[in-house]
Parts: structure tokens; C-alpha cells; sequence
């Protein structure tokens, strides 16, 4: 279901105006689509956020444009690095039953059988479905999944009205034999060797090894005065 955000005509452009937007805890947004010019909004900022906190990565939102209605579906949201605030937002106006193709992420439940690592494949799906009916997720249960469980594409549950776009034989997810410590060390150095990669001794270890040096010179001057004694 569409959120409601009251939108606002912009007409100041250029980063300094995105910058007073902002600061008017307000968001710069832009719809496009269906051949018409691209629409130029300021949104409210914190409504949008939670707005498409709880749409997922396709919300669907219906602004309110001076008195008219346009559903617009979300297509990327740029997010300051440091500070994780909304920057920008980009829309795609669409119209009530239209098919629109977006990727939904896929989600995994459940656990597997003891001693297995479960692998995403791929964490998303494209599919083909309403504007108003885009699932938010499609879930996979893994309970008690054995080694060698292999879940594709053709594996999924979509809802009603919704078609997969990607390959059916496309894997998902992949369960497999859980590596021991000591195999994943072993991997490593063998990684490591091959990639002419040479770690420098730590203090640590460089004071153990004038340690046990130190000790078998101690030995072997005592074993050499016990040898000169008799």
C-alpha cells in the first residue's frame, strides 16, 4: 500500500539550493516517466524517510503534487556516507495496475542442519509484478537443511501476480560443508603463499624464538663442560 507524502513544486536547482533543502529538513526529490518531463519535488524529510524505511527498496509513495495524485515508485536513494541522511531521490511515476520490473531481496529463515555453511547465491530477484502489489521480500526457509540442499530461482514461492524474470535454473542459495578452523588456516597460508605473500615475525615471536636460541646454547655449553669435566 502507498504512503501519502505532500510534495512541493521546486524550482530552485544547483547544489547550493539542495543544500538549503536540506537544511529545511527537507529532501530534493525527481519523478520521471511515462514520457512526460521529469517533476522537480521537495519532500518532507523525515515522513519520506520512514516512508521508505517501511517500503523496502521498491516503496511505492503517493504524492500529493498541488491537489493531484501520482503514485511513484522508488528507484534510487542517494544517502550521505557519513552522516546516513537522506540526499536525493530518485522516482519512476507509474499508474494503478501497471506491470512494473523491479529486483526484490531475497530472505533466509530458518537454520540448517549442524556442521553446514549456508551460502546466498544471489540476494535478489528480479520479477515482474503490480506498482501496487511489489512484495517487499520473498522468504527462503533453510530449516534443517542438509549438505548438498541447493534452492533456485524455479524454488521460490512468489506471490499471486508476480513473475520471476531471471533464469529458473539460477542459484539461490547453496548449503554446503562447514570447514574446520584448522582447513580455513590451511586455505589461507596456502593463499598466501601462492600470492608471494611473506608476514613479518612479531616481537612476540621474534623474543620466543632468541628464547629457545638462547636456551640451546645454554644446553649445549652445559653438555660441553660436562664432556671437558670427564
Amino acid at each position: 500500500m502507498a504512503e501519502k507524502i505532500t510534495a512541493e513544486m521546486r524550482t530552485e536547482f544547483g547544489k547550493g539550493a539542495a543544500r538549503r533543502i536540506r537544511r529545511a529538513d527537507k529532501i530534493p526529490a525527481v519523478v520521471y516517466g511515462h514520457g512526460n518531463d521529469p517533476i522537480h519535488l521537495t519532500l518532507p524529510g523525515h515522513d519520506t524517510m520512514m516512508a521508505l524505511k517501511h517500503g523496502g527498496a521498491n516503496a511505492l509513495l503517493e504524492l500529493d503534487i498541488d491537489g493531484t495524485t501520482q503514485l511513484a515508485l522508488t528507484k534510487q536513494v542517494q544517502v550521505d556516507p557519513i552522516r546516513r541522511v537522506l540526499e536525493h531521490v530518485d522516482f519512476v511515476a507509474v499508474r494503478q495496475g501497471e506491470k512494473v520490473t523491479v529486483d526484490v531481496p531475497v530472505h533466509v529463515t530458518g537454520d540448517a542442519a549442524p556442521d553446514t555453511l549456508v551460502v546466498t547465491e544471489n540476494a535478489t530477484v528480479q520479477v515482474e509484478a503490480e506498482a501496487t502489489h511489489i512484495p517487499e521480500r520473498i522468504e527462503i526457509s533453510i530449516e534443517g537443511a542438509a549438505i548438498g540442499t541447493q534452492i533456485h530461482a524455479s524454488d521460490l514461492v512468489l506471490p499471486e501476480g508476480t513473475t520471476l524474470l531471471n533464469d529458473p535454473e539460477m542459484l539461490i542459495v547453496n548449503v554446503t560443508q562447514q570447514q574446520s578452523a584448522e582447513a580455513l588456516e590451511s586455505e589461507l597460508a596456502d593463499a598466501e603463499a601462492d600470492a608471494g605473500i611473506v608476514h613479518e615475525e612479531t616481537d612476540e615471536a621474534a623474543d620466543a624464538a632468541e628464547g629457545e636460541s638462547a636456551d640451546g646454547a645454554a644446553e649445549a655449553g652445559d653438555a660441553a663442560e660436562g664432556d671437558s669435566a670427564e
